[in-house]
């Protein structure tokens, strides 16, 4: 029971998705009890990203509780002016990794599952992905946005070294 990429317009340019929705249940005493789990990804499509995760009784319920986490845990990433990441950078998240490197323009998001999502709704147009170890949907999508929160600008690097701008080239 798995519903894929649901859009939903928001308020200042806020964009969700559901990525999944999964029907979970926890045994009690009196059998089993039944719930939701749905994974969303929020982004502004500007270097903003967020994902959430949202447990209730109902999918409406869950969605609004995923959205909520998603708006606790957003990052602000780098862009290059060709939309893409400064340079190449791994993230992981329990087993799953993941590999972003920058590609050329016009190439597009070269992604899948809910990888490909993520840097879409962060506005990155031009990015070859690579998944490895896990499939689970959830920690791939917080891989990379592990990775996407490492990445760091020149301007940074050069700071963070004490060297000149000029030098790093």
């Amino acid at each position: 029971m798995k519903k894929k990429n649901i859009k939903i317009k928001e308020e200042n340019n806020w964009e969700e998705k559901v990525v999944q929705v999964k029907r979970v249940t926890k045994v009690v005493k009196g059998g089993k009890k039944l719930s939701f789990r749905a994974v969303l990804i929020i982004g502004n499509e500007n270097g903003q990203i967020g994902v959430g995760v949202g447990k209730a009784s109902d999918v409406i319920g869950a969605v609004k509780k995923g959205v909520a986490d998603a708006k606790k845990h957003t990052i602000s990433i780098p862009l290059t002016k060709y939309f893409s990441i400064p340079h190449p950078i791994n993230g992981t998240s329990g087993a799953a990794k993941i590999i972003l490197r920058p590609s050329a323009t016009g190439s597009g998001v070269i992604a899948g599952g809910s990888t490909r999502t993520v840097l879409e709704l962060a506005g990155i147009k031009n990015i070859l992905a690579k998944q490895l170890g896990s499939n689970n949907t959830l920690n791939n999508a917080r891989a990379v946005l592990n990775a996407l929160n490492n990445l760091r600008t020149f301007q940074e690097t050069a700071r963070i070294r004490n060297i000149e701008l000029e030098q790093l080239y």
